[in-house]
């Protein structure tokens, strides 16, 4: 046996801020990801970090993870690509305009540099977008980076200061105290951390848990020139929405001059096969506001499985029924985003800390709690 204070099950982009937090702090940890570090859901993202005001816990989650990333930019290697390039929440029309008053108010009061665009600053601001839009909200500092090699820069952080990594291991057991690989090893640990995404309730069944299948695409070289991070204003009815696919625009600019295009939403779609119709649906949406995009290549397409919960917000924290197990899962579209804040706010809850924002509204207690009375009156 090997004995840590900590073993954390998932080498996402999550387990590895974690693993990084946690060393940090001095605790002794392994690491352990069923394929390579940032290899699942991380892999397939698209990278943006970003401030989202769904509602009031989205917003404090997003917002302070945003501000971490930004505390961490100067440190980061230049392969992880992070790109200071903000946002621009798109309206198409005098209602979605109206919508950008009431965010970019959310956003102040929440200490977020925020500005609204009309539409002669919008087309000075992306001279590529499409005529007619009436204008924008921009939020400044915003930004994108390459999220595989993020997660790697963490894990390997956290195995400078003699953390584990233990890679191409799955687990096949979570128990009270240890923690047992596929090959026999068993790994015992004070306290255990699930952080596999998807894969999550399958180590720990009745996570409120289920798959949202997307797609993206990457362009060749030579795509339109894009300053910022473009989202419409619609991606957030895509985003939360639950009733069948979904698409909206969300373009993102790469270091390396192409763009990442997306969204596609599948609510319940654990399949990874490349949906041809949903995926042109996508694209002709994409060429709505960015019309250079016509007749351009694509270099790559694919798919990935974001690991959505009921309110859209993740679960992190102590399981009520299993003290020893703590969960850093279920954060659906915003992992690459909220990894920062997660894994403090994971390590803050382990080491007896207070919190910079307030803990309980991604407690697992939320639905977990409720589960565990129905069963006891049953």
């Amino acid at each position: 046996m090997s004995a840590f204070d900590c073993v954390i099950v998932g080498g996402g982009i999550v387990g590895a801020a974690l693993a990084d937090v946690l060393s940090a702090d001095g605790v002794s940890v392994a690491l352990v990801e069923a394929r390579s570090i940032g290899a699942g859901t991380t892999a397939c993202g698209m990278g943006h970090l970003v401030a989202m005001d769904d509602n009031a816990a989205e917003l404090a989650l997003t917002s302070w993870s945003v501000s971490l990333w930004r505390e961490l930019a100067d440190g980061l290697p230049r392969a992880v690509e992070y790109d200071a390039c903000g946002t621009l929440w798109l309206a198409a029309d005098d209602e979605e305009m109206a919508a950008v008053s009431a965010k970019v108010a959310n956003y102040r009061a929440a200490g977020v540099r925020a500005e609204v665009l009309d539409s002669a600053a919008l087309h000075e601001a992306e001279p590529a977008l499409a005529p007619g839009l009436v204008g924008a909200l921009r939020v400044v500092d915003d930004a994108v980076l390459y999220p595989p090699l993020a997660a790697r820069t963490f894990a390997l952080r956290a195995q400078a200061r003699g953390a584990r990594l233990m890679t191409g291991c799955p687990v096949r057991e979570l128990r009270s105290g240890s923690v047992v690989i596929s090959n026999g090893e068993v790994l015992t640990a004070r306290h255990i951390v699930l952080a596999a995404g998807v894969a999550s309730p399958t180590l720990c069944p009745g996570l409120p848990i289920s798959p949202r299948k997307g797609h993206l695409l990457i362009t060749r070289r030579g795509a339109p020139v894009v300053h910022h991070q473009l989202v419409e204003l619609g991606y957030l009815k895509s985003a939360h929405g639950t009733d069948g696919a979904s698409v909206a625009f969300n373009a993102q600019p790469r270091v390396t001059g192409q763009l990442l295009l997306g969204s596609s939403r599948q609510p319940g779609d654990a399949t990874r096969e490349v949906d041809a119709a949903l995926l042109e649906r996508m694209l002709k949406r994409a060429a709505m506001f960015l019309p250079g995009l016509d007749g351009l290549q694509a270099l790559r397409v694919w798919t990935g499985l974001r690991p959505a919960t009921p309110d859209g917000l993740p679960l992190l924290g102590p399981h009520p029924e299993k003290p020893w197990l703590w969960l850093a899962c279920g954060h659906e579209g915003l992992g690459i985003t909220t990894a920062t804040g997660s894994a403090r706010l994971v390590a803050d809850q382990l080491l007896g800390r207070t919190s910079a924002i307030d803990v309980r509204p991604y407690s697992p207690a939320r639905f977990l709690a409720v589960s565990s009375r129905e069963v006891a009156h049953a």
